[in-house]
């Protein structure tokens, strides 16, 4: 068994054990107890939905309010702008969380919460209350920031494509219209952002199709960070053996505001740039349904919240998870992370629920895998556990690190973890 997949045991089992439920199973029966609503069904709030079922024996009641029919990852979306899968591959539909762990699934959008009433309002008109509250928004973007971003039509245009889904599927459509010669520009926001290694694959894999398709083009990626956030030596090795003359990195270029109309990017410093194609990821902030409730207290842009539980500081009861959150030193906000974050939630909510202490060692683990080419991927892992006494999680020395050299084998790990953590998260 490799570390990876026994840390991620571990952490499961601990989490059973200190429930007592080693060996139970989730009733598919709604029941009578108490009650669990989840708001967002990404990799967080669908992992805590399933567990919260799981680790109580089907004996709190779970209902997940989401909007969309199916979950659409985010992790190994950047394949389909490359041409290499279909949006198809990465879209996994809720039913099994309903059909075989018995949550409720509530087709629509929250709008607001009231922590005192412990109720949440519908889109839709209707009113949930909850015993305890999961909040996993995933992001919102910083529209705010770009100013040009928020003209009439604007956003159909020039896209960010960072919520894997329809702007997926529309960007490489763009990229299939492009002209060879072309230019496809890509805009990095200052970190923290969601997913830190994907604007760098998603370089990878336009390079990729522009090699193959459209040997004319070029990419250039506009990163307003100093370098590379996450496995620099290794993307670059990859730009310079794959890509030369196709992709230009060009770190500190922070945009400022985007010309959707002439699809012209503009600078903090330095000459405007124009491009066939405008691939603009903006600054992002805890999900909108969390800043509206006043969970965001971290500059207004990310919920604190206890480690041990994901209890929102700012109101009882409630918890949040995943990206939405103000992140612990060297957590990234990532997919595998916001899963861990769900089981580590549910476990956390079952024993508050039942009376008990919550567990008191919390052990996460996170990996990401990166496609520099059709077959070739790197990654970067990392072990997290909980620190009482600084009440936070720290990286567990000597645990994680990146990999050696870009593989085909690590392509084939790859996708073998994503077929895990979508079937961890969803059946």
């Amino acid at each position: 068994m490799q570390r990876r997949h026994f840390v991620h045991s571990v952490a499961v089992g601990s989490a059973l054990g200190s429930l007592g439920l080693l060996g139970g199973c989730a009733s598919v029966a709604s029941g009578s107890g108490p009650h669990v609503v989840v708001i967002g069904g990404g990799y967080g709030g669908a992992t805590a939905a399933k567990y919260t079922r799981l680790f109580s024996e089907g004996k709190v009641r779970v209902t997940l309010i989401e909007p969309n029919p199916a979950f659409v990852s985010c992790p190994i979306s950047n394949l389909v702008i490359g041409g290499l899968k279909k949006i198809e591959d990465v879209t996994i539909p809720y039913e099994n969380l309903e059909k075989r762990h018995g949550v409720k699934i509530v087709r629509d959008r929250a709008t607001a919460i009231d922590p005192d009433k412990r109720i949440v309002k519908l889109a839709g008109g209707g009113e949930i209350g909850y015993d305890r509250l999961i909040v996993s928004p995933g992001i919102d973007f910083m529209w705010e920031t770009l100013p040009g971003m928020t003209k009439p039509g604007a956003q159909d245009k020039v896209l960010h494509a960072w919520k894997a889904g329809p702007q997926t599927v529309a960007l490489r459509r763009q990229l299939e219209a492009m002209p060879d010669g072309g230019v496809y520009a890509l805009s990095i926001p200052l970190a923290p952002y969601r997913c830190p290694p994907g604007p760098y694959e998603r370089a990878c894999m336009v390079a990729h199709y522009f090699k193959k398709a459209k040997p004319k083009s070029k990419v250039i990626v506009f990163d307003a960070n100093d370098d590379v956030t996450s496995k620099p030596a290794l993307f670059k090795k990859a730009w310079n053996e794959h890509y030369q003359g196709i992709l230009e990195y060009r770190p500190k270029q922070r945009v400022v505001d985007v010309d959707a109309a002439t699809n012209t990017l503009k600078f903090e410093f330095g000459d405007d740039v124009r491009a066939d194609v405008l691939n603009v990821v903006p600054e992002m902030r805890a999900g909108d349904i969390a800043v509206q409730a006043g969970l965001a207290t971290a500059n207004k842009r990310w919920c604190e919240v206890d480690f041990l539980t994901f209890e929102s500081k700012a109101a009882k009861n409630v918890h949040v998870l995943g990206d939405a959150i103000q992140i612990a030193p060297a957590m990234p906000k990532s997919g595998h992370m916001a899963n861990q974050h769900g089981k580590t939630c549910a476990a956390a909510v079952v024993s508050l629920l039942m009376g008990k202490e919550p567990p008191k060692m919390p052990l996460y683990a996170n990996t990401c895998y990166s496609f520099v080419t059709d077959e070739d991927v790197v990654h970067v892992a990392s072990v997290h556990r909980y620190d009482a006494e600084k009440k936070t999680m720290l990286t567990v020395p000597g645990s994680g690190g990146v990999s050696a050299r870009a593989s085909e084998l690590e392509g084939r790990y790859a996708l073998a973890w994503a077929r895990n953590i979508w079937a961890d998260t969803l059946a």
